[in-house]
């Protein structure tokens, strides 16, 4: 679990503990037990003021049949917590079936981030943490948006924004942050994608967050080969030779606070996140930022160590924006055994992040 620094809240820009908007996300997935697990938790919102943007009459929804199916982990309930009830039209609202995605809960999860990004731009949050969507609820509903991060970018009027994934072990303490070069595009297209200028792009927003965001001035960044071996010397690709290499030889001369090692061959470059956060005696200091160049180098890894507490980071925005990293599991939605574990993550996360925001300010 993240640990907020106390002394940094307690000297917040006109003297507020960080202000979240907490999306629903789609309500028929397992967002909202997942939010009544993470808020029944005093010490989550202890050091946070959470606002819960979405609907209250599907959370109570969600409540009421969770009570009613004996669900043994703690909920809080709806009627405790700050709601801000954004309006659909009766018959989307009807139609939202618990452990059903469909276009009726893709336009709700929708209008929740659009009203939550409109509230955070204008001032009255400091930060959002949002709820699982699903990609295919959205696009029944008419909105053709790869993901949460390209609409929070849109809205934000960004064009420098990435996705960062950030975990702490439980076992070691270690921070884990993975970047993603390219996000969610097809495989087939990801060697066409790459380019010098979007990994500079991509290493801007690393180096930035790490200073901005985690106080991190000189340190380690891991940057990940394309191909198996990193290439084997062009023997199993060519862009390593072509182009990685010359271009990372220029980005250390670019960037002398920062020591960048690779291109580190993709299935060695996690062994040491491995030992780091498992607690192996024998690592030697792992980097404090890894660059993957597309989106399963990446997150296969991630996943597979921390898939419980792992945090979705959106990077370049104008204000700081946090999520669980797991999706809507229809499957198990209104069960009462979804783990609240990332969304408690996701919450501790963003209120570090915006009070390392207003304390480097100040």
């Amino acid at each position: 679990m993240y640990q907020i620094n106390q002394n940094k809240l307690v000297n917040l820009q006109d003297n507020h503990k960080p202000r979240l908007a907490l999306t629903l996300g789609d309500p028929s997935g397992i967002g909202p037990e997942v939010i009544l697990k993470a808020l029944a938790n005093p010490e989550v919102t202890q050091n946070c003021d959470v606002t819960v943007v979405g609907n209250r009459d599907l959370l109570l929804r969600t409540y009421n049949q969770l009570s009613l199916n004996g669900n043994l982990t703690p909920l809080v309930n709806p009627d405790r917590l700050t709601v801000i009830d954004v309006p659909l039209n009766r018959k989307i609202e009807g139609e939202i079936v618990i452990g059903t995605g469909n276009a009726a809960s893709g336009a709700a999860s929708f209008a929740y981030m659009e009203y939550a990004i409109a509230q955070t731009l204008a001032g009255k949050f400091d930060g959002i943490v949002t709820g699982p969507i699903a990609k295919s609820a959205w696009k029944v509903a008419g909105y053709n948006y790869p993901g949460q991060t390209e609409l929070l970018a849109e809205k934000s009027g960004v064009d420098r924004f990435g996705m960062l994934f950030v975990a702490r072990s439980p076992y070691t303490g270690w921070t884990l942050r993975s970047l993603l070069a390219t996000t969610h595009i097809p495989l087939r297209q990801v060697a066409d994608t790459l380019t010098p200028q979007l990994l500079t792009k991509k290493l801007d927003l690393l180096v930035e967050c790490l200073e901005k965001d985690f106080g991190i001035i000189k340190g380690r960044i891991a940057i990940a080969g394309l191909n198996p071996h990193s290439g084997e010397q062009g023997q199993l690709g060519t862009e390593e030779q072509d182009w990685l290499i010359p271009w990372l030889e220029k980005e250390r001369q670019n960037r002398p606070n920062f020591q960048l090692d690779g291109p580190i061959p993709p299935d060695t470059m996690w062994v040491k996140p491995g030992q780091a956060w498992y607690g192996n005696s024998q690592i030697q200091s792992p980097a404090d930022g890894y660059l993957a160049l597309y989106h399963d180098q990446g997150l296969i890894p991630v996943k597979l160590m921390a898939f419980d507490r792992a945090v979705n980071t959106s990077i370049g925005l104008p204000f700081v924006r946090t999520s669980p990293d797991h999706g809507t599991a229809f499957d198990i939605a209104g069960k009462g055994i979804a783990d609240a574990t990332s969304m408690q993550a996701a919450i501790h996360l963003a209120a570090e992040l915006v009070s390392q925001r207003l304390t480097t300010k100040n």
